[in-house]
């Protein structure tokens, strides 16, 4: 699975659920497997039988969640991560996730708290300050978000969402046109084509 032949891991691991149907790490690696080859509706079930067998482990309980905020289902998700939790609330992986599937559910404050979490154990992570911008523009605070979109940027300069988001936010909640302008051009130059639209519309003197 580590090498990437997901079609083998999968035949293994389940030759190894055949010959011992109580293997819970198998099952859910198995579900790992499935995961990795974006076959949600499989991953979740090897999970289940994976919690099934020992539900005292957090790591099926996570995955699970992992594969249901795949697949949008953001209410299922977040129990999975709290169960997840408070089985384990060493393993900080999970703040990041559940603060994603409660940006979902636009439980904004509550992903706020997540997000913080999270870079409060690693405040190196372009892509956590970036979902944090869009829980704090839900809450109606653009100043938080530019300011959290400059932390993505800064340390990750060719974070082309992230220059989207702050061009557009600039312009539309601040009236900066220089700024956003500039921003949203970053964005079109790194890939981002949806900024093409803003700088026609608006950006063009």
């Amino acid at each position: 699975m580590e090498a990437g032949n997901l079609e083998k891991a999968v035949s293994l691991f389940g030759r190894a659920v055949e010959s011992d149907e109580s293997f819970a790490r198998a099952w859910n690696a198995l579900g790992v497997a499935y995961f990795e080859k974006k076959e949600w509706d499989q991953a979740i079930g090897a999970f289940n039988r994976a919690i099934a067998i020992d539900s005292t482990s957090y790591k099926p309980f996570f995955n699970r969640g992992n594969a249901q905020l795949e697949k949008r289902e953001f209410r299922s998700a977040l129990l999975d991560y709290n169960t997840a939790n408070g089985l384990d609330p060493s393993q900080t992986d999970i703040y990041y996730n559940r603060g994603l599937a409660l940006l979902g559910m636009e439980a904004y404050e509550d992903a706020l708290f997540d997000f913080d979490m999270a870079l409060s154990v690693n405040p190196n992570q372009s892509i956590v300050y970036f979902n944090k911008a869009k829980a704090q523009l839900g809450n109606n605070d653009p100043l938080g978000a530019i300011s959290s979109l400059t932390e993505a940027i800064n340390l990750d300069k060719r974070n082309a969402a992230a220059f989207y988001l702050k061009g557009v936010t600039q312009m539309s909640a601040l009236g900066e046109k220089e700024g956003g302008c500039a921003d949203l051009k970053v964005a079109l130059s790194l890939g981002y084509t949806q900024a093409k639209e803003w700088i026609d519309e608006f950006c063009v003197d």
